[in-house]
């Protein structure tokens, strides 16, 4: 919809362009005209005041004076007018040229920027290279360390799996020890209830054969 739009717009103003044109000098001729006629109504009327004030002297040059006044009148309307217009015309050449130097020092002080500017970016590109290397770089021993970490994880895992399998053979020797001591306790206690036992035999038979010695020598005397 909107390129149908600027087609037409575009259409219309080429229009009203070569429309306009035909009649954009003649336009001009005639405004030149009428400025030209009214400059000789001008003159004519001064002329006319001039004749009048001179009560009719030199009427034998009228015919002669007249155009030769007229033409240079209009010469020096047109001087007039072309001083103006070069003054004009100078006066917007050194608008132009002051215009035309701030554009230079613009340019220039931009052309400045665009260096320091360049310079600066340069300048941050080699630190940007910089960090990426550095990036790279601490990339690296993070994968290494991440590498190491799971090394040291799994070693980790082996020798706790080794330490509970270690713990549970000691458990399992302390249990088969303590046994042992139950089972030697009780056997040393039985050799000693055994030996308090002879010990105890042996002091009675000692004790008869004591009191049979006693009697045999009492029968005896």
């Amino acid at each position: 919809m909107e390129k149908w739009r600027s087609h037409v717009r575009g259409e219309l103003y080429r229009r009203d362009s070569l429309q306009k044109d035909p009649f954009a000098g003649l336009l001009t001729s005639l405004s030149r005209s009428g400025e030209k006629v009214d400059l000789r109504d001008k003159l004519l009327d001064s002329l006319q005041s001039c004749l009048e004030r001179n009560n009719g002297r030199g009427a034998a040059n009228d015919d002669l004076s007249v155009p030769r006044q007229l033409a240079l009148r209009e010469s020096e309307e047109d001087i007039l007018k072309l001083r103006e217009r070069v003054r004009d015309l100078t006066a917007s050449l050194y608008l132009k040229d002051a215009e035309l130097q701030h554009c230079y020092a613009q340019v220039s002080r931009f052309r400045n920027e665009a260096l320091s500017f360049g310079r600066e970016m340069a300048t941050l590109k080699t630190q940007v290279a910089d960090y990426e290397y550095r990036l790279e770089l601490q990339s690296r021993e993070l994968r290494g360390q991440r590498l190491e970490t799971e090394a040291l994880r799994t070693q980790l895992a082996t020798l706790q799996h080794d330490k509970e399998q270690l713990l549970q053979k000691w458990m399992e020797d302390k249990s088969m020890e303590a046994k042992r001591m139950n089972r030697y306790n009780r056997i040393q206690e039985r050799c000693h209830r055994l030996t308090a036992d002879l010990l105890k035999a042996k002091q009675l038979d000692s004790d008869a054969e004591q009191d049979h010695k006693d009697e045999s020598c009492a029968l005896e005397t």
